[in-house]
């Protein structure tokens, strides 16, 4: 018997299976919270040199506040003061004759900055004044926490694989709300900086471990259907940003509010079991008994348990799966080696264009918190979209085509002027739509690409290039100061990238996942047709019956 058929057996998705769904939703919930974070607190409000020592000084007499502004800071083109410069002395001459404010003397802010504080009552701009010359500091603060985040998907990845899914879930529940916490407390934006990158490093061990615990629990029909609900809690989380954000405009108190999630799933992590495959992987058969069968018992299917002893369950992976693999394993054979630079390619890609439209929700001329709810919006039709479209077409055709779509809306944008705000938002929504169509096919489909001995493995080597990707999409943002498409550019280059080499990829819809890497290379025997499984299993479910009569 196969895994696969056991776990049909034992009901692949009963409320054994349903329990670590809803746990692992709570935990993903707060993992677009923290990926989004730096778009409110990293804002950065209206800001002009602070005057108010002149004021002290008695230079202003009886002015009021606009006329001050007036003597004091030169205006914009928009007639809004500047944001980095004043006069190097007060011209109250200007007081009567505006006009002449052209080549007038004036330097850099001497006193530090005055903040617009209607929108946000603190952000990391206004902390430790990241504006001006220090603006690239603020910019850099989503970049610092993906490299976090890079390190950390390929740190748990391998983790997970040595120690277990289980104990790395807790690690990174723990560490991660400790840092993001600590982050609070900072006092300077150095210790911040140290502290959002562990944050990431650590956080992101809950998709790592998550995602692969879900499929690895759940049988083939029900695996998509996973996919999708794993993935709805991106959407539910990134739109719940938007109003959280909306309510609570301080920084420090934002990042407490979507951290404190964490508290509620380490007590749930009490419940969450072990991979089963796992330990079969790793040769240790009676832990594996033990919570299949916990499964069967919560499932109400005792009786199947009950006729298999653990010693019968290490027959199930070859003798292969007792040894310990490491990410040089997905390099070691020419088929292993190509399925990795394909899924590692389409990762980066597919992050890149996500987040570089996510990070934009400023650059379409609407509210904020208005973008961020309509971008997590978005997400739900387009994954209800996918779950109908994996099983129609398949996880391939998926992939390509929602790729090519995101890579369209992105080109269509090039060319619509930047005046027609709403035109371009519409467009912009469309796209991330696609992208996260795209981005949600891929974990499911990599998922069934990896066999079990190296899945957690192959997992965080593309979560690591997607964060590759994520860290590059703000930097690329940066370049529209060069020229206003320039971004819009490489993102659709990137999504027309990934839709080519996604079809380079085997189908796996209907397939069993792979166990070993000889299954990979064509040398295994367990990547089956479904339905060809299905028939040996009615075939042995006769034979049964017969010998009974």
């Amino acid at each position: 018997m196969k895994f696969e058929d056991l776990i049909t057996e034992i009901n692949g998705f009963g409320r054994f299976q349903k329990i670590i769904i809803c746990i692992s939703f709570v935990g993903r919930f707060t993992i677009p919270c923290h990926f989004l974070l730096s778009n409110f607190i990293a804002a950065v409000p209206s800001h002009h040199c602070d005057i108010s020592s002149l004021d002290t000084e008695g230079t202003f007499g009886n002015l009021s506040r606009e006329q001050k502004l007036v003597v004091s800071i030169p205006a914009q083109e928009d007639g809004t003061p500047a944001s980095c410069h004043m006069f190097s002395y007060p011209q109250l001459h200007l007081l009567t004759n505006s006009s002449s404010s052209i080549d007038l003397p004036i330097v850099e802010c001497q006193n530090g900055w005055e903040y617009d504080n209607s929108t946000f009552i603190s952000t990391l701009a206004t902390q430790w004044d990241l504006v001006c010359d220090n603006r690239s500091l603020n910019k850099a603060v989503a970049t610092i926490f993906f490299i976090g985040v890079m390190f950390g998907a390929a740190f748990f990845g391998g983790m997970s694989d040595r120690f277990g899914r289980k104990p790395m879930l807790l690690v990174s529940y723990i560490s991660g709300m400790a840092f993001a916490l600590a982050s609070i407390f900072s006092s300077s934006f150095i210790m911040f900086a140290v502290l959002r990158f562990f944050s990431g490093f650590t956080i992101t061990g809950i998709v790592i471990v998550s995602s692969v615990l879900n499929v690895e629990w759940v049988d083939i029909k029900h695996r998509r259907l996973v996919c999708i609900i794993d993935s709805m809690a991106w959407a539910v989380g990134s739109t719940t940003l938007s109003l959280i954000a909306f309510c609570i405009r301080d920084w420090r108190w934002l990042t407490v509010a979507v951290t404190s999630p964490l508290l509620l799933c380490t007590v749930l992590w009490w419940w969450v079991p072990e991979s089963a495959r796992w330990l079969i992987a790793n040769g240790k058969a009676e832990r594996a008994h033990y919570y299949l069968h916990k499964c069967a018992v919560m499932n109400r299917k005792e009786d199947v348990i009950s006729r298999i002893k653990p010693e019968a369950l290490s027959i199930i992976i070859s003798e292969q799966g007792k040894k310990n693999y490491s990410y040089l394993d997905l390099v070691r054979t020419p088929k292993m080696r190509r399925l990795a630079l394909l899924t590692g390619t389409i990762w980066f890609c597919v992050a890149t264009v996500t987040y570089g439209i996510s990070l934009n929700i400023t650059g379409f001329g609407l509210n904020m918190y208005l973008t961020q709810f309509v971008y997590g919006a978005i997400e739900v039709p387009a994954k209800l979209i996918v779950y109908y479209l994996l099983e129609k077409i398949g996880r391939r055709k998926t992939e390509a085509g929602a790729h090519l779509l995101a890579g369209i809306s992105l080109m269509i944008n090039i060319f619509v002027p930047k005046d027609q705000w709403i035109g371009r938002t519409v467009v912009a929504v469309l796209g991330k739509g696609f992208a996260v169509a795209a981005f949600s096919t891929i974990v499911l489909y990599s998922s069934e690409l990896y066999p079990t001995v190296l899945r957690q493995n192959g997992m965080g080597y593309n979560s690591f290039l997607a964060r590759l990707g994520v860290s590059v999409a703000p930097l690329v943002l940066l370049l529209d100061s060069f020229w206003g498409h320039f971004s819009q550019t490489i993102l659709c280059s990137a999504a027309l990238i990934a839709c080519l080499v996604t079809w380079q990829l085997p189908e796996t819809r209907d397939r069993c996942l792979p166990e070993t890497i000889e299954d990979v290379e064509g040398t295994g025997k367990n990547l089956i047709k479904v339905h060809d499984k299905q028939e040996d299993v009615e075939k042995m479910k006769m034979n049964e019956r017969t010998e009974d009569h």
